[in-house]
């Protein structure tokens, strides 16, 4: 058998077809340029780049490497317009970078030819076809991410071969389908790999015990995917572990005990079968251990305790003369009252006690926003105060039984940065009126872009303690409750401010209360605007990770001074300007000349950081950016060393001013 190896090695080697390409540069064109543009009928912005009359620094997208292993530097002027780096052989391609980039091709499988390639990053496209075989033949290659494309077929095992450099992994997001392979080599621990990310596939057959041997791995998803059997205790037992999703499968049995002190809740196992059990689930099924007797007993008490309740609320409802249902504990108070005329009935909540039906339907209105499914107006009451009103049209919003628990959910959010909703009108022809506070000050969105005094009064402080402000609304509606609250339309135009610089959110949690297509319409309305998270391309729903994107783009539109926006005129795509300005190394251009007035170091006093942040929270897939709380954690962390320009001298001497 030894005698036969080595000639087989050598026709092996022999049949390899020789390479006609002299540079990386020459591969890029006449291989992965080709593939990745696919059949589009218009030139691709990005691949458009790369042509032998654009300097190779300018070609987007892409970072190489000199002979030496030193990155290449395009800071010059002279570096940048070398047209010479086109045909030089000895520059190296070290990492592909056009994630959202339009592009509709696939991934040929020339791309196992770079020699130096470190790093593929092509998620949010619309790249199809099979993952090449040749992908794990890079030598170099330690970080994919794939995600959000339309891969099928089964993942190649050759992915492994890059095991002893593999960094993260991720192909969140796609159609692969089969097992995933295991590792071949005698070396299959995988000691770098920080991150793997498989969720959102149609991957099958039981867990894939071999991750459990990636001594090193911290971040796990498997989620919505056909993975079956039980969940291995090897898994729980995987001290470097920090973030895991095994949810929307098919396990089934019992979860290791280990899960019940562990840091991952419920949210990581759920949506499996209903037989998946043990903490932090619910407990496994068993006998209830209860005697006939007892059983007795405690029915028979509660028959009492109701007779008893029955008694109380009847005394109760004699007292109230004026209101059909009143209900008062420690935290909330909730009047309903209903009018003898059919003229529907009105909800107060904590805060609107003053407000009566009476009041609110004769209110004079003044008009200040329309839309397609309801109206906006500021309201005077009969003392001279304001009130903020939407109407939500008959026929936008979902039938009364199911519309006005979700307005009580709404109404429990109470924190300073949130506008607070105050009393619910349900009309007898199906109408409805959000009551909230009147706040007489402009949203950020106008002090940003309609005025250029306004923009002025923002520094960076300022501006920081806005983004701040919002992070901490989002953080409370997220999980101050019960039942998480998805804000669903988080923009710069549902942000008001005051005179102290304090952010509200507004209109928070408006989508859950309209019907599918208009829902939708508000999901469109957010793609415009360019605050749309990628992943409700594909679902329609929003959630709290598609809010931490939508506060992402405000955070850039802070820092940048610019309109986000889709096809919109004088709008950005935000993330994409960021990205070109680090590949081309001037971040510091893309900044509001306002925000830097005052500024000595923008990584002292945290507007890089503030930008990282901006960058993370806006990550193609769901599972990588940080939640509201981590949020709010950075931005404490990282404010500006001078806040003395955040009030004026007379909000100090009144001590208007609140903490910071």
């Amino acid at each position: 058998m030894q005698v036969l190896r080595y000639p087989l090695l050598v026709l092996l080697l022999l049949s390899l077809p020789l390479l006609s390409f002299s540079s990386d540069s020459d591969l890029l064109l006449k291989k992965i340029k080709p593939a990745l543009q696919g059949n589009a009928t218009i030139a691709n912005a990005q691949l458009s780049t790369w042509n032998l009359s654009t300097p190779l620094c300018q070609w987007r997208g892409l970072q190489w490497a000199t002979a030496t292993g030193a990155p290449l530097s395009c800071d010059s002027a002279s570096t940048r317009s070398n047209l010479s780096l086109n045909s030089d052989t000895s520059l190296q391609l070290t990492s592909i970078q056009l994630p959202a980039s339009g592009l509709q091709g696939y991934i040929p499988s020339d791309i196992g030819d770079f020699s130096s390639l470190q790093s593929i990053y092509l998620a949010v496209n619309s790249l199809h076809g099979s993952i090449p075989l040749e992908l794990g033949n890079s030598p170099s290659l330690s970080e994919i991410d794939l995600g959000s494309n339309s891969f099928n077929g089964s993942l190649p095992p050759s992915i492994w071969n890059l095991c002893n450099q593999l960094v993260s992994v991720r192909f969140h997001g796609n159609r692969l389908s089969g097992s995933l392979p295991d590792p071949a080599g005698p070396n299959h621990t995988c000691d770098s790999l920080k991150v793997l990310d498989f969720g959102e596939n149609k991957l099958e057959g039981g867990f894939p015990l071999f991750i459990t041997k990636f001594t090193g791995l911290q971040e796990l998803d498997l989620s919505a995917n056909r993975f079956t059997g039980s969940v291995p205790e090897a898994l729980a037992e995987m001290k470097s572990l920090q973030k895991l999703n095994l949810s929307s499968n098919n396990f089934t049995g019992k979860l290791p005990a280990e899960f019940a002190n562990s840091k991952f809740g419920a949210d990581s196992f759920e949506g499996n079968t209903p037989s998946l059990c043990g903490a932090p689930l619910k407990k496994c099924g068993s006998g209830s251990g209860l005697s006939p007797g007892l059983i007795a007993g405690i029915v028979i008490g509660l028959m009492a305790g109701g007779v008893v309740l029955a008694s109380v609320s009847i005394t109760l409802f004699q007292r109230r003369k004026k209101i059909k249902n009143k209900r008062i504990d420690e935290e909330e108070i909730e009047l309903e009252e209903g009018d003898q005329n059919g003229e529907g009935k009105l909800i107060v909540f904590q805060g609107g006690e003053h407000l009566t039906l009476e009041e609110v339907l004769n209110a004079t209105g003044q008009v200040m926003e329309k839309s397609s499914y309801g109206t906006v107006y500021k309201a005077k009451l009969s003392d001279g105060g304001n009130i903020a009103l939407r109407l939500l049209r008959e026929g936008s919003s979902k039938e009364p039984e199911e519309c006005t628990p979700l307005v009580r959910e709404l109404a429990r959010a109470r924190h300073e940065n949130l506008v607070p909703l105050r009393a619910f009108y349900q009309g007898k022809r199906g109408e409805k009126l959000l009551v909230y506070d009147y706040f007489p000050h402009k949203s950020l969105f106008d002090i940003l872009h309609e005025s250029t005094t306004g923009r002025s009064l923002l520094n960076w402080p300022r501006r920081h303690k806005i983004a701040l402000g919002v992070a901490r609304g989002l953080s409370h509606l997220h999980t101050g409750h019960d039942t998480p609250i998805t804000h669903g339309d988080v923009r710069s135009k549902n942000v008001l401010i005051d005179e102290l610089f304090i952010p509200r959110l507004a209109d928070y949690g408006i989508g859950q209360l309209m019907v599918s297509a208009v829902a939708d319409e508000l999901v469109s309305a957010s793609r415009a605007d360019g605050y749309k998270a990628p992943e409700l391309n594909k679902m329609k729903r929003s959630n709290p990770r598609t809010d931490v994107y939508s506060f992402g783009i405000l955070l850039l539109e802070l820092l940048m001074g610019k309109k986000p926006g889709e096809g919109k005129s004088g709008g950005f795509d935000l993330p994409a300007l960021v990205k070109v300005a680090v590949l081309e190394e001037t971040t510091i251009e893309i900044f509001d000349p306002e925000v830097l007035k005052g500024i000595r170091s923008p990584t002292e006093d945290g507007l890089v950081q503030a930008l990282k942040l901006g960058m993370g929270c806006c990550a193609p897939v769901a599972t990588v950016r940080p939640d509201m709380a981590e949020v709010v954690r950075q931005l404490e962390e990282n404010r500006p060393r001078n806040r003395s320009n955040l009030y004026s001298p007379a909000d100090i001497r009144s001590g208007a001013a609140t903490p910071y």
